[in-house]
């Protein structure tokens, strides 16, 4: 992509009216834009790091056998009368039609999931069952000063299963478990399983945690036993619970969690299925939740420095970030003609190696200002075209984590990417 017709627009300064971080860093750099709190608009560069994090979620979940659906935003009142949490949900947007028709905007999908599974499932023989969307949510934060990390709109990836029984549902809730694992292992974001209430949606759950010293939770680490607990559910105990040695306190950040609903949601819908003695029984439920724009967020918070973001390989825009640099003391016109195509060539030899690369070809713009951008900007590799490198005939490679900057040939740069 040519950066003189990709729409970028960084920033000198971080916005002012933004408390958040994450926020900060990803407006000043031209990945989002603010609408309101809680609610952001994805510019294309946010937006091409929003796929990606969507596409090793995917990936992963149909590794664990999960069928990608999607569900509607609108939801009837009757679906969530019919749990009981029309009335409960505090983080619910209710909206007046017309002919006096109420519908909530969902901040979840159970209400919606367990009527479909009705159709789809009538005995043993069509469980267990795995659906998957990734869908806009909508909740009615009280406290939507986070940025990305706590939206009233936002991104999310829920997986629903069905089984026959608790055992089949154990089984399948530590591989989606250690898909998780995998998940955040490749948006450069190791998290911690940690142990916490389940809220509104069941009594206990499994969170995944990012430490991180901007984090709102608080957890507690058992370096012994290898264990991790949610504030919220170990109060102010200092010791594990398995192992009784001192616990070790963090902040964190909460990316996913994971579910044991039971027949919470399928008693209330009457989700059953004919057992092999002709018994009818009650479906068995799990649901597994992440926050795929709020993975964005994290990201930004935990990897950057003074100069900007430092995105993590597999989720960041680009993988190359390409800058010509003209020396403005040169105005021969045949050495500009010669320039230009050594810019152009790299590029193109780029994009035939199938590398996701952005070419900083613009000519409005200092060697200072484009250099600053890409630090903004925050893509793993830079790529620099200069005079110096034009008659060595090499490029200066640097990654954006590190200080080194190399001199190597485009194939020696091939070799090792």
């Amino acid at each position: 992509m040519k950066q003189s017709q990709f729409p970028i627009k960084t920033f000198r300064e971080y916005p002012k009216n933004e408390l958040a971080l994450n926020a900060k860093l990803l407006m000043r750099a031209g990945f989002i834009d603010k609408v309101g709190a809680g609610i952001y608009s994805y510019l294309p560069l946010g937006l091409r790091v929003i796929r990606n994090i969507e596409q090793i979620v995917r990936e992963e979940m149909n590794a664990i056998k999960g069928r990608e659906l999607l569900l509607p935003a609108l939801h009837p009142k009757s679906y969530w009368q019919k749990t009981g949490r029309w009335d409960t949900f505090d983080a619910l947007y209710r909206i007046n039609a017309r002919e006096d028709r109420e519908y909530a905007l969902g901040p979840t999908h159970e209400e919606i999931i367990v009527p479909l599974a009705k159709n789809l499932i009538q005995s043993y023989k069509d469980l267990p069952l795995y659906l998957y969307q990734i869908q806009t949510k909508f909740r009615d934060e009280p406290r939507a000063k986070a940025g990305l990390l706590r939206g009233r709109e936002f991104i999310m990836k829920d997986l629903y299963s069905f089984h026959t029984d608790a055992n089949d549902m154990d089984t399948y809730f530590e591989i989606v478990a250690a898909a998780y694992g995998k998940i955040f292992n490749r948006c450069g974001l190791p998290a911690v399983r940690t142990k916490a209430s389940g809220g509104t949606f069941s009594k206990f759950s499994d969170e995944y945690q990012v430490l991180t010293s901007a984090g709102e939770d608080t957890i507690f680490l058992c370096q012994q036993c290898d264990t991790a607990w949610n504030k919220e559910i170990i109060g102010i105990k200092r010791t594990c619970p398995s192992c009784k040695k001192e616990l070790k306190e963090e902040h964190a950040t909460e990316v996913g969690n994971i579910f044991k609903l039971g027949t919470g949601y399928s008693k209330p819908f009457d989700l059953q299925y004919q057992a092999q003695d002709g018994s009818k029984r009650d479906v068995i439920m799990g649901c597994y939740g992440i926050g795929v724009s709020r993975l964005m967020g994290v990201a930004a918070e935990v990897h950057h420095d003074e100069k900007g973001i430092i995105w993590p390989d597999e989720i960041a825009p680009f993988a190359v970030h390409l800058i010509e640099i003209k020396d403005s003391k040169v105005k021969s016109q045949n050495y500009n003609v010669k320039f230009k195509m050594s810019g152009e060539n790299v590029y193109q030899t780029l994009l035939e190696d199938n590398i996701k690369v952005l070419y900083d070809d613009r000519e409005d713009k200092t060697a200072g200002e484009k250099l600053t951008e890409a630090d903004l900007i925050g893509i793993p590799l830079r790529i620099v075209v200069s005079e110096k490198t034009l008659k060595e005939r090499k490029v200066e490679v640097k990654k954006r984590s590190e200080t080194d900057v190399k001199l190597m040939t485009i194939k020696e740069f091939l070799q090792n990417f």
